[in-house]
Protein backbone atom coordinates (compact mmCIF):
# COMPACT_ATOMS: atom_id res chain seq x y z
CA UNK A 1 0.00 0.00 0.00
CA UNK A 2 2.89 2.34 0.77
CA UNK A 3 4.47 1.48 -2.61
CA UNK A 4 1.25 2.43 -4.38
CA UNK A 5 1.16 5.80 -2.64
CA UNK A 6 4.72 6.55 -3.72
CA UNK A 7 3.89 5.84 -7.36
CA UNK A 8 0.65 7.86 -7.28
CA UNK A 9 1.71 11.29 -8.51
CA UNK A 10 -1.74 12.83 -8.99
CA UNK A 11 -5.35 12.38 -7.94
CA UNK A 12 -8.80 13.71 -8.82
CA UNK A 13 -11.30 14.61 -6.14
CA UNK A 14 -14.79 16.10 -5.91
CA UNK A 15 -16.32 18.29 -3.24
CA UNK A 16 -19.13 20.72 -2.49
CA UNK A 17 -16.84 23.50 -3.66
CA UNK A 18 -13.34 23.92 -5.10
CA UNK A 19 -11.62 24.31 -1.74
CA UNK A 20 -13.24 21.18 -0.31
CA UNK A 21 -12.12 19.14 -3.32
CA UNK A 22 -8.53 20.45 -3.02
CA UNK A 23 -8.36 19.61 0.69
CA UNK A 24 -9.57 16.08 0.00
CA UNK A 25 -6.90 15.61 -2.70
CA UNK A 26 -4.11 16.95 -0.45
CA UNK A 27 -5.18 14.62 2.36
CA UNK A 28 -5.02 11.63 0.02
CA UNK A 29 -1.56 12.53 -1.31
CA UNK A 30 -0.30 13.49 2.14
CA UNK A 31 1.39 16.72 0.98
CA UNK A 32 1.07 20.45 1.50
CA UNK A 33 -0.54 22.87 -0.93
CA UNK A 34 2.75 24.42 -2.10
CA UNK A 35 4.03 20.99 -3.19
CA UNK A 36 1.36 20.38 -5.83
CA UNK A 37 -0.12 21.83 -9.01
CA UNK A 38 -3.88 22.23 -9.01
CA UNK A 39 -6.07 22.00 -12.12
CA UNK A 40 -9.79 22.79 -11.80
CA UNK A 41 -11.72 20.37 -13.99
CA UNK A 42 -15.17 21.61 -12.97
CA UNK A 43 -15.77 24.61 -10.71
CA UNK A 44 -19.19 23.23 -9.80
CA UNK A 45 -22.42 25.16 -9.55
CA UNK A 46 -24.89 26.09 -6.84
CA UNK A 47 -27.70 25.87 -9.38
CA UNK A 48 -30.83 27.97 -9.35
CA UNK A 49 -32.46 27.89 -5.91
CA UNK A 50 -30.55 24.67 -5.29
CA UNK A 51 -31.82 23.08 -8.52
CA UNK A 52 -29.19 21.81 -10.93
CA UNK A 53 -26.35 22.02 -8.38
CA UNK A 54 -23.22 19.91 -8.94
CA UNK A 55 -19.97 19.28 -7.07
CA UNK A 56 -16.62 20.80 -7.98
CA UNK A 57 -13.87 18.51 -9.32
CA UNK A 58 -10.10 19.15 -9.28
CA UNK A 59 -6.94 17.36 -10.36
CA UNK A 60 -3.93 17.69 -8.01
CA UNK A 61 -0.44 16.71 -9.29
CA UNK A 62 2.85 16.61 -7.36
CA UNK A 63 5.36 19.23 -8.54
CA UNK A 64 8.41 16.97 -7.99
CA UNK A 65 6.80 13.93 -9.59
CA UNK A 66 9.70 13.34 -11.99
CA UNK A 67 12.38 13.76 -9.22
CA UNK A 68 10.70 11.29 -6.91
CA UNK A 69 10.43 8.73 -9.64
CA UNK A 70 13.96 9.08 -11.04
CA UNK A 71 15.29 6.06 -9.14
CA UNK A 72 12.39 3.84 -10.15
CA UNK A 73 12.43 2.95 -13.82
CA UNK A 74 9.01 1.39 -14.11
CA UNK A 75 7.03 4.08 -12.25
CA UNK A 76 8.65 6.89 -14.28
CA UNK A 77 7.67 5.27 -17.54
CA UNK A 78 4.18 4.62 -16.30
CA UNK A 79 3.71 8.21 -15.18
CA UNK A 80 4.46 9.76 -18.61
CA UNK A 81 1.34 8.40 -20.32
CA UNK A 82 -0.78 9.72 -17.43
CA UNK A 83 0.36 13.29 -18.19
CA UNK A 84 -0.59 12.88 -21.84
CA UNK A 85 -4.05 11.67 -20.85
CA UNK A 86 -4.74 14.66 -18.60
CA UNK A 87 -6.02 16.95 -21.41
CA UNK A 88 -8.53 14.29 -22.44
CA UNK A 89 -10.34 14.72 -19.14
CA UNK A 90 -10.58 18.46 -19.79
CA UNK A 91 -11.97 17.90 -23.30
CA UNK A 92 -14.71 15.70 -21.94
CA UNK A 93 -15.55 18.48 -19.50
CA UNK A 94 -15.63 21.32 -22.03
CA UNK A 95 -17.12 19.44 -24.96
CA UNK A 96 -19.79 17.18 -23.48
CA UNK A 97 -21.59 14.61 -25.59
CA UNK A 98 -24.90 15.47 -27.19
CA UNK A 99 -26.77 13.02 -24.97
CA UNK A 100 -25.10 14.47 -21.86
CA UNK A 101 -26.11 18.03 -22.76
CA UNK A 102 -29.70 17.05 -23.46
CA UNK A 103 -29.85 15.06 -20.22
CA UNK A 104 -28.52 18.02 -18.23
CA UNK A 105 -31.28 20.21 -19.67
CA UNK A 106 -33.97 17.60 -18.96
CA UNK A 107 -32.77 17.10 -15.37
CA UNK A 108 -32.68 20.83 -14.69
CA UNK A 109 -36.23 21.36 -16.01
CA UNK A 110 -37.53 18.25 -14.24
CA UNK A 111 -36.25 19.61 -10.90
CA UNK A 112 -37.95 22.96 -11.51
CA UNK A 113 -41.29 21.38 -12.44
CA UNK A 114 -41.09 19.09 -9.40
CA UNK A 115 -40.62 22.16 -7.18
CA UNK A 116 -43.68 23.72 -8.88
CA UNK A 117 -45.73 20.53 -8.33
CA UNK A 118 -46.31 20.18 -12.09
CA UNK A 119 -46.30 16.95 -14.06
CA UNK A 120 -44.64 17.79 -17.36
CA UNK A 121 -43.30 15.46 -20.03
CA UNK A 122 -39.96 16.72 -21.37
CA UNK A 123 -38.66 15.79 -24.83
CA UNK A 124 -35.13 17.11 -25.51
CA UNK A 125 -33.01 16.43 -28.60
CA UNK A 126 -29.88 17.86 -30.19
CA UNK A 127 -30.20 19.40 -33.65
CA UNK A 128 -26.74 20.44 -34.89
CA UNK A 129 -25.50 23.00 -32.30
CA UNK A 130 -28.81 23.56 -30.54
CA UNK A 131 -31.15 21.78 -28.15
CA UNK A 132 -34.84 21.69 -28.98
CA UNK A 133 -37.05 20.96 -25.98
CA UNK A 134 -40.77 20.33 -26.22
CA UNK A 135 -42.96 20.32 -23.09
CA UNK A 136 -46.34 18.64 -22.81
CA UNK A 137 -48.85 18.10 -20.03
CA UNK A 138 -51.70 19.79 -18.22
CA UNK A 139 -51.78 23.47 -17.23
CA UNK A 140 -49.24 24.53 -19.85
CA UNK A 141 -50.58 28.06 -19.53
CA UNK A 142 -48.71 28.38 -16.21
CA UNK A 143 -45.45 27.45 -17.93
CA UNK A 144 -46.07 29.82 -20.84
CA UNK A 145 -46.97 32.80 -18.64
CA UNK A 146 -48.10 36.23 -19.79
CA UNK A 147 -47.00 36.69 -23.41
CA UNK A 148 -44.52 33.84 -22.94
CA UNK A 149 -42.52 35.49 -20.14
CA UNK A 150 -42.28 32.34 -18.00
CA UNK A 151 -41.34 30.19 -21.00
CA UNK A 152 -38.63 32.68 -21.99
CA UNK A 153 -37.25 32.67 -18.42
CA UNK A 154 -37.06 28.85 -18.38
CA UNK A 155 -35.28 28.93 -21.73
CA UNK A 156 -32.73 31.47 -20.47
CA UNK A 157 -31.97 29.55 -17.26
CA UNK A 158 -31.64 26.25 -19.13
CA UNK A 159 -29.22 27.90 -21.54
CA UNK A 160 -27.03 29.01 -18.60
CA UNK A 161 -26.94 25.48 -17.18
CA UNK A 162 -26.14 23.84 -20.53
CA UNK A 163 -23.38 26.27 -21.53
CA UNK A 164 -21.47 26.07 -18.24
CA UNK A 165 -19.58 22.98 -19.43
CA UNK A 166 -19.06 23.91 -23.07
CA UNK A 167 -16.64 26.22 -24.88
CA UNK A 168 -18.93 26.49 -27.91
CA UNK A 169 -22.26 28.20 -27.41
CA UNK A 170 -25.25 25.84 -27.50
CA UNK A 171 -28.58 27.43 -28.36
CA UNK A 172 -31.57 26.27 -26.32
CA UNK A 173 -35.14 26.48 -27.61
CA UNK A 174 -38.11 25.52 -25.39
CA UNK A 175 -41.64 25.26 -26.82
CA UNK A 176 -44.98 23.89 -25.69
CA UNK A 177 -48.25 23.41 -27.55
CA UNK A 178 -46.66 25.07 -30.60
CA UNK A 179 -46.70 28.42 -28.78
CA UNK A 180 -43.66 29.88 -30.58
CA UNK A 181 -45.20 29.47 -34.03
CA UNK A 182 -48.55 30.87 -32.92
CA UNK A 183 -46.85 33.89 -31.32
CA UNK A 184 -44.86 34.55 -34.50
CA UNK A 185 -48.01 34.48 -36.61
CA UNK A 186 -49.72 36.91 -34.20
CA UNK A 187 -46.75 39.32 -34.36
CA UNK A 188 -46.74 39.23 -38.18
CA UNK A 189 -50.47 40.02 -38.32
CA UNK A 190 -50.03 42.82 -35.75
CA UNK A 191 -47.15 44.42 -37.65
CA UNK A 192 -49.14 44.37 -40.91
CA UNK A 193 -52.12 46.10 -39.26
CA UNK A 194 -49.91 48.74 -37.67
CA UNK A 195 -48.18 49.36 -41.00
CA UNK A 196 -51.53 50.30 -42.55
CA UNK A 197 -52.46 52.47 -39.56
CA UNK A 198 -49.19 54.42 -39.56
CA UNK A 199 -49.38 54.89 -43.32
CA UNK A 200 -52.95 56.18 -43.06
CA UNK A 201 -52.48 58.53 -40.09
CA UNK A 202 -48.86 59.57 -40.60
CA UNK A 203 -48.17 59.11 -36.87
CA UNK A 204 -45.68 56.71 -35.29
CA UNK A 205 -46.78 53.82 -33.06
CA UNK A 206 -44.84 52.32 -30.14
CA UNK A 207 -45.42 48.66 -29.27
CA UNK A 208 -45.19 47.02 -25.86
CA UNK A 209 -41.81 45.77 -24.57
CA UNK A 210 -40.64 42.60 -26.36
CA UNK A 211 -37.71 40.20 -26.17
CA UNK A 212 -35.02 40.30 -28.90
CA UNK A 213 -36.57 37.40 -30.86
CA UNK A 214 -40.00 39.06 -31.10
CA UNK A 215 -38.47 42.42 -32.05
CA UNK A 216 -36.56 40.74 -34.87
CA UNK A 217 -39.85 39.33 -36.19
CA UNK A 218 -41.31 42.86 -36.44
CA UNK A 219 -38.16 44.35 -37.99
CA UNK A 220 -37.72 41.61 -40.60
CA UNK A 221 -41.40 41.70 -41.61
CA UNK A 222 -41.43 45.47 -42.24
CA UNK A 223 -37.89 45.99 -43.53
CA UNK A 224 -39.09 45.94 -47.16
CA UNK A 225 -42.04 48.30 -46.53
CA UNK A 226 -42.18 51.37 -48.78
CA UNK A 227 -44.21 53.49 -46.35
CA UNK A 228 -42.92 52.77 -42.83
CA UNK A 229 -39.66 52.12 -41.00
CA UNK A 230 -38.92 50.45 -37.66
CA UNK A 231 -36.40 51.00 -34.87
CA UNK A 232 -36.03 50.08 -31.20
CA UNK A 233 -35.87 52.34 -28.15
CA UNK A 234 -35.28 51.81 -24.42
CA UNK A 235 -33.14 49.40 -22.44
CA UNK A 236 -33.60 45.69 -21.77
CA UNK A 237 -35.93 44.23 -20.62
CA UNK A 238 -38.19 47.17 -21.54
CA UNK A 239 -36.91 47.70 -25.09
CA UNK A 240 -39.72 48.48 -27.57
CA UNK A 241 -40.26 48.59 -31.31
CA UNK A 242 -41.42 51.83 -32.92
CA UNK A 243 -43.17 51.85 -36.30
CA UNK A 244 -42.94 55.30 -37.92
CA UNK A 245 -43.60 56.87 -41.34
CA UNK A 246 -40.74 56.52 -43.77
CA UNK A 247 -38.69 59.62 -44.51
CA UNK A 248 -39.02 61.17 -41.05
CA UNK A 249 -35.77 62.28 -39.44
CA UNK A 250 -34.72 60.58 -36.23
CA UNK A 251 -31.80 60.71 -33.86
CA UNK A 252 -29.47 57.73 -33.47
CA UNK A 253 -31.08 56.77 -30.17
CA UNK A 254 -34.48 56.58 -31.83
CA UNK A 255 -36.09 59.82 -30.71
CA UNK A 256 -37.68 61.99 -33.35
CA UNK A 257 -36.29 65.37 -34.23
CA UNK A 258 -38.70 68.26 -34.32
CA UNK A 259 -38.84 69.75 -37.78
CA UNK A 260 -39.60 73.37 -36.99
CA UNK A 261 -39.77 75.82 -39.87
CA UNK A 262 -37.86 78.88 -38.78
CA UNK A 263 -38.47 82.23 -40.46
CA UNK A 264 -35.38 83.98 -41.78
CA UNK A 265 -34.23 86.87 -39.68
CA UNK A 266 -34.97 90.27 -41.26
CA UNK A 267 -32.08 92.73 -41.22
CA UNK A 268 -33.09 96.22 -40.12
CA UNK A 269 -31.24 99.27 -41.44
CA UNK A 270 -28.62 100.65 -39.14
CA UNK A 271 -29.37 104.17 -37.90
CA UNK A 272 -26.72 106.75 -38.77
CA UNK A 273 -25.80 109.36 -36.19
CA UNK A 274 -25.41 112.99 -37.37
CA UNK A 275 -22.16 114.25 -35.91
CA UNK A 276 -23.03 117.92 -36.70
CA UNK A 277 -26.21 117.88 -34.65
CA UNK A 278 -26.25 120.28 -31.69
CA UNK A 279 -28.92 119.87 -29.06
CA UNK A 280 -31.33 122.82 -28.64
CA UNK A 281 -32.04 124.10 -25.15
CA UNK A 282 -35.36 125.87 -24.62
CA UNK A 283 -35.60 128.60 -21.93
CA UNK A 284 -38.75 130.11 -20.41
CA UNK A 285 -39.33 133.72 -21.69
CA UNK A 286 -41.43 134.74 -18.73
CA UNK A 287 -40.92 135.15 -15.04
CA UNK A 288 -43.37 133.75 -12.55
CA UNK A 289 -45.37 136.29 -10.57
CA UNK A 290 -44.03 136.72 -7.07
CA UNK A 291 -46.82 136.91 -4.50
CA UNK A 292 -46.00 138.81 -1.32
CA UNK A 293 -47.72 138.20 1.97
CA UNK A 294 -50.33 140.89 2.74
CA UNK A 295 -50.05 140.54 6.55
CA UNK A 296 -46.98 140.04 8.52
CA UNK A 297 -48.69 138.19 11.35
CA UNK A 298 -52.05 137.20 12.71
CA UNK A 299 -52.43 140.33 14.88
CA UNK A 300 -52.21 142.56 11.78
CA UNK A 301 -54.87 140.45 10.16
CA UNK A 302 -57.26 140.91 13.13
CA UNK A 303 -56.58 144.60 13.37
CA UNK A 304 -57.41 145.11 9.69
CA UNK A 305 -60.64 143.16 9.94
CA UNK A 306 -61.68 144.97 13.11
CA UNK A 307 -61.31 148.33 11.36
CA UNK A 308 -63.51 147.04 8.53
CA UNK A 309 -66.18 145.98 11.02
CA UNK A 310 -66.23 149.34 12.79
CA UNK A 311 -66.66 151.19 9.51
CA UNK A 312 -69.70 149.15 8.71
Amino acid sequence: MSQYRKRSKYTEKSGKNKEAAIEAALAELGVERDEVEIEVIDAGSKGFLGIGARDARVKVTLKNASANGAGEGAPTASEKPSKAKAPKTEKVKKQPSENGVAEDAKKFLADIFAAMNLEVEIDAKMVEDSIQIDLSGDNMGIIIGKRGDTLDSLQYLTSLVVNQRSDDYIKVSIDTENYREKRTEALLALSNRLEEKVTRTGKKFTLEPMNPYERRVIHSNLQSSETVTTYSIGQEPYRKVVIAPKGAKYKKDGYRKRNRSRKPKTTQPVKTVDTNYTPVTYKADFKPTQHKAEYKNFEDYLAAHQSENTEE
